[in-house]
């Protein structure tokens, strides 16, 4: 045997023992894989879902109007797209499914609906304020001269009867000086007429006294303060002109002062009138003080949608400043709540709803009567039972499928009240009409298809779609190639034009 036959034989057993080789390697791996996936529990995602040809079809829909059901596949009417089927697996009675490995890699989470007992609180921020009702007005008794001024300025405080100013009053100096005569003749109606003049003037008790006991002219007069506090305004200055009634001073009473909170509308049901509340302030840490819920003002806040709640503190020490920042705690008597986490609540803005669980990957939308917020939990007062199980996180894909689906829509229909068998049924309220200008593509007897521009009223792009005719007269003397203006309004089972027109001008998006 040649060399070359040699080499040819020897290549030839190499490829007979590689492909027996990789037969044998095959089938053992064909045994070996029943044997290692014989727990049911990891079937393969194939194996487990059923085939598309096995799985029973509801309906066909067009994903963009899903509302719109179709009962053989086909092309969209509405759309240029092919219809999507509904397979009964796929809508549960009563409910949506979701698949559990979907919701799992979506971040599905779930919480308990639990009944506790409450000893509710509420805390808001506060700030101090000033008393307002605790203010003293200065006025001038008499027309007169400023002589001297007490050296104040606005922020001061003073004690009660500090002397503010003196004033010059030559009024009172003539009085006084009749007054002290009639004294001198000692006819005693005519001292009282003259005595009852001076108060009249305006001149204090005190200051007529001591003319009496003095006998001198006493025509300067001391302006004190009535109490004491804060001087939040004064207005004489030494050498002024002041008139009498004419304002000297504002004081402002710093025995008790005033703590302003903002409450949420949702919380007012905590405040009430006379209501003791805790005060904890960022200027004494560690430090609890009492006050007294003395308003609930009648008028909330278009911003921020709250209500100012004003208690009153005691201040005898003067410690408390107006502007220091607290925390106000209102506290309510304990009571029997159901609860929810208040991210598992999908607000509508008619109605609020939840996701119930009802096996796993089944889910029930469930519609609430809400109460009490309570922190990051709310309180449900009506369609919930404890021990439920509530979809907490990644609720809104589920919602968006149960629509899909129709499944509110059930729901809504299953829970109205059913009308009295006597009562006539109430008229359907008249469909919307909308108007577009396009081209005939198709024609028969039920149905035209139009080739037709945007339609503003329903934010339509430009697109060729099919319409069913509300009466055959309606395209009566028009044919294929038409350019018309059509008024259409929404059917049970699509669109339906209602009147067609020629138009004599072509327009965009209709050729």
């Amino acid at each position: 045997m040649t060399a070359d036959k040699k080499l040819f034989a020897a290549a030839v057993l190499l490829v007979a023992l590689g492909a027996g080789l990789g037969y044998g390697v095959a089938h053992w791996r064909g045994e070996a894989a029943p044997a290692a996936h014989s727990d049911p529990s990891h079937v393969t995602p194939a194996a487990s879902a059923p085939a598309s040809g096995d799985r029973k079809v509801l309906y066909w829909y067009d994903p963009m109007l899903p509302q719109q059901k179709f009962d053989k596949p086909g092309k969209s009417p509405f759309m240029d797209m092919p219809l999507v089927p509904k397979y009964a697996d796929e809508a549960p009675a009563g409910g949506v499914a979701v698949d559990p490995r979907v919701a799992q890699t979506l971040g599905v989470r779930t919480a308990v609906v639990e009944q506790q007992r409450l000893a509710a609180s509420v805390e808001v921020p506060a700030t101090v304020q000033l008393n307002e009702r605790d203010v003293a007005i200065v006025q001038a008794r008499a027309t007169g001269f400023v002589q001297r001024v007490a050296r104040l300025a606005p922020g001061d405080v003073v004690a009660p009867g500090a002397v503010l100013a003196e004033l010059l009053v030559p009024d009172w100096a003539g009085a006084q000086q009749e007054f002290l005569a009639l004294r001198r003749i000692g006819d005693e109606a005519l001292v009282a007429a003259a005595r009852q003049r001076l108060v009249l003037l305006g001149m204090p008790a005190a200051l007529i006294q001591q003319v009496e006991r003095s006998g001198q002219v006493q025509a300067t007069a001391a302006i004190h303060a009535p109490t004491g506090g804060l001087v939040q305004e004064l207005m004489v200055r030494p050498g002024m002109t002041v008139a009498q009634g004419m304002s000297l001073a504002r004081i402002t009473g710093l025995s008790t002062v005033w703590l302003e909170a903002s409450l949420p509308e949702a919380q007012t049901w905590v405040a009430r009138v006379g209501q003791p509340v805790e005060v904890q302030l960022s200027a004494f840490p560690g430090e609890t003080l009492r006050a007294q819920v003395t308003s609930v003002l009648p008028e909330a806040s278009t911003e921020t949608r709250t209500l100012r709640v004003r208690a009153e503190l005691p201040n005898p020490q003067g410690r408390l400043r107006a502007g220091m920042f607290a925390r106000m705690r209102f506290g309510a008597p304990g009571e029997e709540a159901l609860l929810v986490p208040a991210e598992a609540v999908i607000r509508t803005g008619q109605r609020a709803l939840v996701y119930v669980v009802e096996q796993p990957g089944r889910f029930r939308p469930v519609q609430v009567q809400l109460g009490r917020e309570l922190g990051d939990r709310l309180e449900v007062l009506q369609g919930l039972q404890p021990g439920q199980h509530v979809v907490a996180s990644g609720q809104f894909l589920i919602d968006s499928e149960a629509s899909l689906q129709g499944v509110l829509q059930r729901e809504a229909g299953a829970s109205a009240p059913a009308a009295p068998a006597a009562a006539a049924p109430a008229p359907l309220p008249a469909a919307a009409l909308h108007q577009g200008v396009g081209r005939i593509v198709a024609l028969s007897a039920q149905e035209v298809t139009l080739d037709h521009g945007a339609v503003p009223s329903l934010q339509w792009p430009a697109m060729e779609m099919g319409f069913t005719l509300a009466q055959p007269e309606v395209a009566k003397g028009f044919k294929v190639g038409d350019t018309v203006r059509f008024t259409f309004r929404e059917g049970k089972d699509g669109y339906d034009v209602t009147r067609l027109e020629r138009e004599q001008h072509q327009h965009g998006g209709a050729q």
